[in-house]
C-alpha cells in the first residue's frame, strides 16, 4: 500500500492548532505512532503497512511537521505531548499503545507521565533519553564542543554547526544535502528505494520548527537528575506501564548511554532489546524484524 497524495484529515485542538494524521483500519487494538525530528507521519508508512490487521493505527503529524499547523512555537516537549493529549481526546481514543521514535519517544514519555491510565504499553524506538538529548555548541573547526552545552533557544538558533547548517538545507531545498546527512547518520546500513526516499525528503522539507525541537530536546528531563540545563521533574518513576526500549546497535544518533539512562530511570517497567545490525531507522534497516519485535511486545 502507498498513501495517495491527498490532504490528510485533521482535528482542531482547543489551543487552535490543527493536527493532521494518517489512519489505517484494523481491529480493536489501537496503536498510535509518534514520529521524530525531520520527519512526520509519512515516515511511518512502511510500518503501518506491515503491522498485523488486528491493529487500528493512527499516526499524527506533530505541530510544525507535515500537514499540521504551527501557529504557536513550542517551547518544550510538553507542548508536543499536550497536543498529543488533545489529539487523543478529540478522537476519543482509550486503551491504546504508543510507539515513539526518537523525539517521539520523549513526547510519548511525557504524555504517559502526565496522563496516566490511558496508554497500556509504550514502545520507545531509538528514543531520546529521559534526560533529554544534549545540544552542544560548535568549535571553530566545526566539531561539537562537548564542554559547552547550550542553555537558551537563542543560543540554539545561532549554532552554526547544527541548526544553521540543517536550516540552510531546508531554506534552499537542498535535497542532496539532506540525503547526505541522512546517509551519514541514519541510513547507514540500508536506504529506502529511490522513489520513496524522494517522498521522505519532500516530507522533511515540511518542518517549520527545527530550532524549537532542538531546544525542547535539550531541556527535556523527567529523570531525578540534573542534565546540564535543568533539574529533572522525576516523573519517570511514575511511568508504571510496560515499556519496550529498542535501539539499533548501529545507531549514530542515539548513544548507548542515552538508552542506559532510560532503562535506569524507568526501572523494572522497562525491557531493553538491542536491534542487531540496525541504525536510527530500523523501519528501513529490517522492517520485518522490527515489526515482529513490536508485535510480540504488544501481544
Amino acid at each position: 500500500m502507498t498513501f495517495p497524495k491527498v490532504k490528510l484529515p485533521k482535528v482542531e485542538l482547543k489551543n487552535g492548532e490543527q493536527i493532521a494524521y494518517r489512519e489505517r483500519g484494523g481491529g480493536e487494538q489501537v496503536v498510535i505512532l509518534v514520529h521524530g525530528n525531520m520527519t512526520s507521519s509519512k515516515h511511518w508508512d512502511v510500518l503501518m503497512d506491515a503491522m498485523d490487521a488486528k491493529y487500528k493505527i493512527y499516526a499524527p503529524d506533530l505541530r510544525g511537521f507535515g500537514e499540521s499547523t504551527y501557529n504557536e512555537r513550542v517551547t518544550g516537549i510538553s507542548d508536543f505531548s499536550e497536543d498529543l493529549a488533545g489529539f487523543i481526546d478529540a478522537l476519543e481514543l482509550e486503551n491504546f499503545h504508543l510507539v515513539g521514535w526518537s523525539t517521539g519517544g520523549a513526547v510519548c514519555m511525557q504524555y504517559v507521565a502526565d496522563h496516566p491510565g490511558k496508554c497500556e504499553k509504550l514502545v520507545l524506538l531509538a528514543s531520546a533519553s529521559t534526560r533529554g538529548y544534549p545540544f552542544y555548541g560548535t568549535k571553530e573547526d566545526g566539531s561539537p564542543d562537548l564542554e559547552h552545552r547550550l542553555q537558551t533557544i537563542e543560543d540554539v538558533e545561532q549554532d552554526a554547526g547544527k541548526t544553521l547548517a540543517i536550516q540552510g538545507l531546508y531554506d534552499t531545498e537542498n535535497r542532496e544535502g539532506l540525503k547526505a546527512v541522512w546517509n551519514t547518520l541514519i541510513y547507514t546500513y540500508k536506504q529506502p528505494e529511490a522513489a520513496k526516499y524522494d517522498e521522505y525528503v519532500d516530507d522533511m522539507l515540511t518542518q517549520r520548527n527545527l530550532a524549537d525541537v532542538y531546544h525542547s530536546l535539550n531541556t527535556f528531563n523527567i529523570s531525578p537528575h540534573y542534565n546540564g540545563v535543568n533539574e529533572g521533574s522525576d516523573q519517570a518513576k511514575g511511568i508504571d506501564i510496560p515499556v519496550l526500549v529498542l535501539r539499533g546497535d548501529r545507531d549514530y544518533v542515539i548513544t548507548a548511554q542515552m538508552t542506559d539512562e532510560i532503562i535506569e530511570d524507568l526501572g523494572d517497567n522497562a525491557t531493553f532489546i538491542s536491534l542487531e545490525n540496525m541504525g536510527h531507522s530500523p523501519l528501513v534497516d529490517n522492517l520485518e524484524q522490527l515489526t515482529k519485535t513490536i508485535e510480540t511486545f504488544l501481544a
